[in-house]
């Protein structure tokens, strides 16, 4: 009798663990230097970038740049952005285009500043950032090897993604190779719960997404559109909203005028709760000389916040787009 009660309760003891380790992870988000609790995320920017190399996915390596030379030159910006109380910030550098994990686990123990990576693929410019491999599997396939990046590290490093990021390239009709990065990242989504951050363009482009995700079971709420900013008609960030899509105002670090009046729209609109907002700033490039000018991440501190201030933002509102929006964005 005993033993048939073990075997009778085992089913519910092993759910009840599976369950529990599950809300443990949704509890928490990977960083370059390990998980953290998700509620401790702090002031975010979910947007940036420490490294970038635009030379393609046939000729990407190591080789092509020292990680002392970079760290070197980008640590006094995260000091310096530190000042203004930043304590996390996501590098959207995706795969094959300089995504360096170590790189950034030294940068973030150096700083004090979290910083996340990613798994995923650039569809943009082309395709000039794919792996052969991306035509010739299936979504299905890259998926698994992105789940594997979350569930065992990138490339023998052991650093984890702390979210998913593609791009597509804007068109009426997503290509077939789009359509298979998006259905890559809704599959990765599903077995991970990592938030999908896809730089794309306007909603045109951006609405076919969210529908290939929405076939697929995907809530609207697991997807960031990158680049929002490129959107002319701010009445399609309104219906964007209403689906639940992050919308990301992104391109801060370049210019403010751009971004003023589109933050106003959301605050009068009432959709301030679906904005997220960054620089897109840093950009050290291995291909010019000493990494080349990189944009500070200070933007948004220095220059936007004074002007919309005086258009009537509070502090609650910033609060909401650089610390509620960001964790509760990347927490799916």
């Amino acid at each position: 009798m005993k033993n048939l009660l073990c075997f009778l309760f085992l089913p519910i003891f092993i759910f009840s663990c599976s369950n529990s380790k599950n809300e443990t992870e949704k509890n928490t988000i990977e960083t370059s230097t390990g998980p953290i609790l998700i509620d401790s995320l702090g002031l975010t920017l979910i947007h940036e970038h420490m490294l970038v190399d635009f030379i393609g996915a046939d000729s990407i390596s190591p080789d092509r740049w020292d990680r002392d030379a970079v760290v070197a030159k980008v640590l006094p910006y995260l000091l310096e952005v530190k000042k203004h109380g930043v304590k996390t910030i996501l590098d959207c550098t995706p795969s094959f285009l300089a995504k360096d994990p170590l790189l950034l686990k030294e940068l973030s123990e150096k700083s004090g500043i979290r910083i996340l990576t990613n798994t995923g693929y650039y569809g943009a410019v082309g395709g000039k950032y794919l792996p052969k491999h991306a035509y010739s599997e299936s979504a299905e396939e890259l998926s698994f090897r992105w789940i594997d990046e979350f569930e065992n590290g990138i490339e023998g490093t052991g650093i984890k993604p702390g979210f998913i990021k593609i791009s597509v390239n804007e068109a009426d009709a997503l290509s077939e190779i789009d359509q298979k990065l998006v259905k890559a990242a809704g599959l990765t989504h599903q077995q991970t719960g990592l938030t999908i951050a896809s730089h794309t363009g306007t909603w045109k482009t951006a609405a076919q997404e969210v529908r290939i995700l929405q076939e697929m079971g995907v809530d609207p709420s697991a997807f960031v559109w990158v680049h929002a900013q490129n959107e002319p008609d701010f009445k399609n960030y309104q219906v964007a909203a209403e689906l639940g899509v992050w919308i990301s105002l992104d391109g801060i670090g370049w210019a403010i005028d751009p971004y003023v009046e589109r933050l106003l729209f959301a605050k009068e609109n009432r959709f301030l709760n679906r904005v997220l907002i960054s620089h897109d700033a840093g950009w050290y490039d291995p291909a010019k000389p000493s990494g080349g000018d990189f944009q500070p991440f200070t933007n948004i501190f220095e220059k936007l916040i004074p002007v919309l201030n005086q258009r009537g933002f509070t502090d609650q509102d910033w609060d909401l787009l650089l610390k509620s929006n960001p964790k509760k964005a990347f927490s799916n």
